[in-house]
């Protein structure tokens, strides 16, 4: 885990991917009163107490983000290498990629317009 973790008191449970699973962040979330719902690392099947949860937040977690992926990334041609050179570069420029995303779904939003219909044209005309 790098940097400082920065997160509201009233976080209750983390949810990460299986990388997230390391000592230090299980440390950080015993000592913040967290409950870590990480993948664990090893053989299936897992009969520790928390396999229900990491089912099911996993599931709402597949729904959510997994399905955004592939949309994000047939909008901004995500599949093909990127015009930046650098880590950081590359950074700024999936981190914008997302706000501009963002700013157009709260716009088609706002008017009530179909979110997940012609979003890469009206992105490309902006």
């Amino acid at each position: 885990m790098r940097g400082k973790c920065q997160l509201p008191e009233e976080i209750r449970f983390v949810l990460g991917d299986q990388h997230y699973n390391t000592p230090l962040l299980r440390a950080v979330c015993r000592f913040k009163g967290w409950v870590l719902v990480a993948t664990q690392r090893g053989k299936r099947p897992k009969l520790d107490v928390g396999r229900e949860v990491r089912r099911i937040f996993h599931k709402v977690r597949s729904g959510a983000i997994e399905n955004c992926n592939p949309h994000f990334k047939g909008i901004f041609d995500g599949q093909a290498q990127v015009a930046t050179r650098g880590l950081v570069a590359t950074q700024r420029w999936a981190l914008g990629g997302v706000f501009v995303y963002q700013l157009a779904l709260l716009y088609r939003s706002e008017q009530g317009l179909a979110l997940n219909v012609g979003l890469k044209a009206f992105l490309k005309a902006a």
